[in-house]
Parts: C-alpha cells; structure tokens; sequence
C-alpha cells in the first residue's frame, strides 16, 4: 500500500529522480517558464514553491540551502536578486501550469509551467524562440514576369 507517500515516482530510481527534479528547477528558475509533461510539472511545482520561499527569506542559510538544490550559482543569485523579491508579498502560489495538449511522438500530455506576474521573462539567446517559415520561391516563370 502507498499510504501517506507523498511525490511521484516518474518511473525513475530515486537518485534519477533527485537529478531530474534539481535541472528542472534550475531550468525554471533560468528560463521561468519551461515546456514539460504534466505529472513533473505537478512535482516541479512542490519543489519551485519552497527554493521561492527561500529566495524571499534571503538570508545566508536559505542561501546555502538553494545551492544544494539548484545547480548554477548565477541562477541562484537570480533567485535572491530578483526573483524573491518580486514575491516578498505573495504567501504561495509562484507559479502556474497550463496544459498544452498531447506530445506528438508518444501522445504524453504536455504543460507549459511558468513563474506568475512580475515582470515578462526575457528571450533567452539559445534560439529556443518560434521558427521562422522560408518564403517558398516562385517559380522561375513567376519571377520573371514580375
């Protein structure tokens, strides 16, 4: 039985599940809104809530305790710098998770979740933006006739 056992298991070993949890959240932080499937964005989100909390307490314990947690110290510095604050008024609730349909390849319900209010997260310069459709070239009649 599976009694007061809280978390989900993902179908991975702990020590996998652990990691993954660890680059999500250091992705979230990053990116502030990431695109995943629904079951780790649920489980993301405990984990997210309480690294917040942390970064709106501030002081050198809650520090240390988020580097155990997240993986890059720039991320961190983030998450008391600015991140934090922007929520200094807010008692729970950071971030949202909006359902975005199924993944093509394997039908997994996908979410979007993302960091709430403040301000927009900035593109990040790793080309994760929209593609850009090519103009289809006109034939070689076409073109000459204009």
């Amino acid at each position: 039985m599976r009694h007061l056992k809280s978390g989900r298991q993902l179908s991975r070993n702990s020590a996998h599940r652990w990691a993954l949890m660890r680059n999500l959240i250091t992705a979230l932080l990053r990116e502030e809104k990431i695109r995943t499937t629904d079951p780790k964005a649920k489980e993301l989100r405990r984990w997210v809530e309480r690294v917040i909390t942390l970064g709106k307490r501030g002081d050198l314990h809650a520090r240390r305790q988020a580097l155990s947690i997240v993986q890059d110290k720039s991320v961190v510095r983030k998450l008391f710098d600015s991140i934090g604050p922007r929520f200094k008024d807010r008692p729970g609730g950071y971030t949202r998770i909006i359902k975005i349909g199924v993944r093509h390849g394997d039908a997994a319900q996908m979410s979007i979740i993302e960091l709430v209010g403040g301000e927009p997260p900035k593109e990040s310069s790793s080309g994760g933006g929209k593609r850009r459709r090519r103009a289809r070239r006109q034939p070689a009649e076409k073109r000459e006739a204009a």
